[in-house]
């Protein structure tokens, strides 16, 4: 069987990174865990999560952080690279999770869509921490009619 790799960019104190990381695990995958604020990704790392998830600089930036006006982030004048270097300068700022596997790269909000990229199928139930169930006891996913 062959080894795959998943990583995943993770806050422990951010919900939806802890229900990304549960549902990696729930597929029998013990990923390769970033602290990314204690470990801010280069800036070449971080052009290529943003390039492989197919989002663009700005739909990865956390706006609601006050960092993100105190460095006046919000001018449209700025280039990717200026936002790439606030982002490794101020990795509070990067929109979590990312994962990478050998399915892809996608930024996990929300958390089920770490499993568009997952290779492997879920094993059992899951129940996101809000109490939504997602996957079923045959660990298919649940389709909520809304």
């Amino acid at each position: 069987m062959k080894m795959t790799t998943t990583i995943i960019y993770h806050n422990a104190r951010c919900g939806t990174s802890r229900n990304t990381l549960a549902l990696i695990r729930n597929a029998g995958i013990q990923p390769q865990i970033v602290d990314y604020l204690q470990s801010p990704p280069t800036v070449q790392q971080l052009t290529e999560l943003i390039q492989n998830s197919g989002l663009s600089v700005r739909q990865v930036i956390r706006s609601k952080e006050t960092v993100y006006l105190e460095l006046g982030l919000d001018n449209p004048d700025l280039t990717d690279e200026q936002l790439l270097q606030a982002l490794h300068s101020h990795p509070v700022l990067i929109e979590r999770p990312f994962v990478v596997s050998d399915g892809g790269t996608r930024l996990c909000r929300p958390c089920e869509l770490v499993l568009d990229i997952l290779t492997q199928p879920q094993q059992a139930a899951f129940t996101k921490e809000n109490g939504q169930a997602i996957i079923d006891e045959r660990g298919q996913r649940i389709v909520n009619q809304g």
